[in-house]
Order: C-alpha cells, then sequence, then structure tokens
C-alpha cells in the first residue's frame, strides 16, 4: 500500500470508489440461540415455516414450527465478513450492549476475527446505553476504548463516527434531571476521545422524525441527524412506496438545515414480531398491525434505492458532509431488513449490493 493509500484508509476513505460515498450497515446480534432472551424471541418470531425465507444463512430448520439460529460463531461471522466484503460495504454499525450481554457476542466476534479489516465498524448507542449521571463515566470510557481500535470508521477529515439514539426526553429528565446535564455527558465524552489522541467524535442523532432529530443535535451539540428506520406505517403496500418514504425523509432531514447521514430500508415487515411479541416491545399485542407492512423487495429493487441514496450523498455533499450512508439493515432479518444471504435468496442481495457500490 503507498502512503497515500494508508492515508486515506486511516482517515476513512473507503478504497474501492475512494470519492464515492461510505455505504454501512446495521447490526443487530440477537441471533445467539439459547446465549440470551433476544435469541430465544427472534427464534420463536422466525419459527413458523411462513417465515423460513427470511432466515440466515446460518439458521437450521428443525420443523415447520421450529428453527434454530445460532451465529455466535468466529467461523459465521467471518462468513459474514466475507459477504460483507464482497458487497462493498465499508463498515457495520454496531447497536451497542453491555459487554457481558449476549447481544454484544457479534462485536467480540468481529474484534477477535483476523479479517476484521476486511470492514470497519462503529457504534450505535442507544440513550440507555450512556447509563446516568452516577454511572455513565464507565459507558463512555468504553466507547473511546472502542474507537482506539484501528478498524474503526472515521469520517469528515479522520472523526470516529458514532450514532446516538432512541432519545426520549422523559427517559433524558429521569436519568440526568435536563438536557443540559446530558449535554455535559456528551461532551466529556468529547474530550475523553480527544485525550486518548483521537478526532473530536462525529456523533449523528437518530431519530425517527427529523424535525425532533434537529432539536435535539442543537441541544446536545451533535453534527448531523439520521434515523435507525423508517415507516408510514402503510398496509401490505409494495417496496416502492417504502423507497419513496425513506427519499422523502432525506429531504425532510435537509430541511430543518442540519447536517446528515441518510439510511436506506432494505425493507419493513415486523409481521413476525406482530405474530409472536418479543419481551423488549411491551407495547406489542399480538396480532395488532398485522396488515401494516411493505412488500419485500427484490434485489434489483433494493439496488435502485441504494443508488438513489448515494446520488442523494453526491448531489447534497453541503448536508452530506459525512459522505457516508447507512442501510436498515444487515441482520434485522425478523423485522423484514436484512442484507446477510438468507436460506431463500442466497447472496442475491449481497450481489445486488456489489454491483452498485463497485460503480459508485
Amino acid at each position: 500500500m503507498t502512503r497515500a493509500l494508508l492515508c486515506l484508509c486511516l482517515l476513512g476513505v473507503p478504497l474501492s470508489g475512494q470519492n464515492g460515498p461510505l455505504a454501512g450497515a446495521i447490526r443487530w446480534d440477537a441471533w445467539h440461540g439459547k446465549a440470551g432472551r433476544p435469541g430465544q424471541a427472534v427464534e420463536t418470531s422466525l419459527g413458523p415455516k411462513r417465515w423460513h425465507s427470511r432466515l440466515p444463512f446460518f439458521a437450521k430448520v428443525i420443523s415447520d414450527s421450529e428453527v434454530r439460529i445460532e451465529g455466535n460463531t468466529q467461523e459465521v461471522m467471518d462468513r459474514e465478513i466475507a459477504y460483507a466484503k464482497r458487497a462493498g460495504l465499508d463498515y457495520w454499525a454496531f447497536v451497542t450492549y453491555e459487554p457481558d450481554d449476549a447481544m454484544s457476542q457479534g462485536l467480540k466476534l468481529y474484534l477477535s476475527s483476523t479479517r476484521k479489516r476486511d470492514i470497519r465498524f462503529c457504534l450505535i448507542t442507544e440513550h440507555g446505553r450512556w447509563g446516568n449521571r452516577p454511572t455513565y463515566r464507565g459507558k463512555i470510557k468504553r466507547f473511546v476504548e472502542l474507537m482506539a481500535d484501528a478498524s474503526y470508521q472515521k469520517v469528515a477529515g479522520g472523526r470516529p463516527l458514532l450514532y446516538l439514539g432512541f432519545l426520549r426526553e422523559e427517559g433524558i429528565r429521569q436519568n440526568w434531571g435536563s438536557v443540559q446535564e446530558f449535554r455535559r455527558a456528551v461532551d466529556e465524552f468529547r474530550a475523553l476521545a480527544k485525550q486518548a489522541g483521537l478526532a473530536n467524535p462525529y456523533v449523528v442523532i437518530m431519530d425517527f422524525q427529523p424535525e425532533r432529530g434537529k432539536q435535539l443535535a442543537d441541544a446536545l451539540g451533535c453534527d448531523a441527524i439520521s434515523s435507525y428506520a423508517t415507516s408510514a406505517r402503510e398496509a401490505a403496500a409494495p417496496y416502492s412506496a417504502l423507497a419513496a418514504h425513506a427519499a422523502g425523509f432525506w429531504e425532510r432531514s435537509k430541511a430543518t438545515g442540519a447536517k446528515a447521514v441518510p439510511f436506506v430500508m432494505s425493507g419493513w415487515d415486523r409481521r413476525p414480531r406482530v405474530e409472536h411479541p418479543v419481551p423488549w416491545e411491551t407495547y406489542q399485542k399480538p396480532g395488532e398491525g398485522i396488515e401494516l407492512y411493505y412488500e419485500t423487495p427484490r434485489p434489483a429493487e433494493l439496488a435502485a434505492h441504494l443508488s438513489d441514496g448515494l446520488r442523494w450523498v453526491k448531489k447534497n455533499a453541503d448536508a452530506a458532509e459525512a459522505n457516508a450512508l447507512l442501510i436498515y439493515a444487515w441482520n434485522e432479518n425478523d423485522e423484514g431488513g436484512w442484507l446477510v444471504p438468507t436460506l431463500l435468496e442466497g447472496d442475491a442481495r449481497i450481489e445486488a449490493v456489489r454491483r452498485v457500490l463497485k460503480a459508485r
């Protein structure tokens, strides 16, 4: 590698399509079988035969009503890294949990992989994972330690990328007393990163409403806005409607005057969770809202939506200063959004994404 290419790599510029936008995908690693409640819950939700088509490649069908989904091995992680590299993805955004939580096994396996340099990573930190005034310093110290990893994704001239989402004013007041107090924790996190020799983190607020995201970003001193996902709660709608709704979110984000990291939807169909509610979604009643979903995209449709997202980043370079987008999702299979190869499609989505990202 030449010195110039090495500098580009350290600054977070993709070596494939070096001038093109960075493309990341969300990882939500509940695919650990009996190792934790989420693993058991998703096995239940995807147990019925009608949902077996969306099972990830490492799943096993036991019967028409039972599956095993155990992706928490180094072999599976290394294969996933290989698929992500082939797709041309630049980074995974890991939804972050406590180190000893079963939901952290995916991140641990990524960090221990000899292939981790094939795709970078960053963190999605839910507000609740920052703790509260008595506990937050240990939390932000761990975030900074992870950011110091050589494979951590950087944007905007070498700034570590971090997503901060699922904020509610009630929760902020409960944990911190006020938004201003939480702002002090965010500022302290930035200072700690700088003390560790890192550039000022690039913090992106995730909110399901861009206007509220802008307000939170301003109040907390954050750099840009995005969302984890979006849906217009339409009934049995085509995927094209979901893609159009996401594109509308990009424009609404820009209209707020905020910097933005647009997101691409690889699907939205929560019917498995509607039929068999998962324990952390206490609001969901069995069967309630079963009619609200989008049809599964064909790989070509997904590719077209991704192409639109890349064009939006290039066209709106001022608003999209991070030169990046985020795909929902790598492995939210039970919610209907995935890139990971499945038992039915194989690697068709990987190939569709590869063709788009190769051309960026």
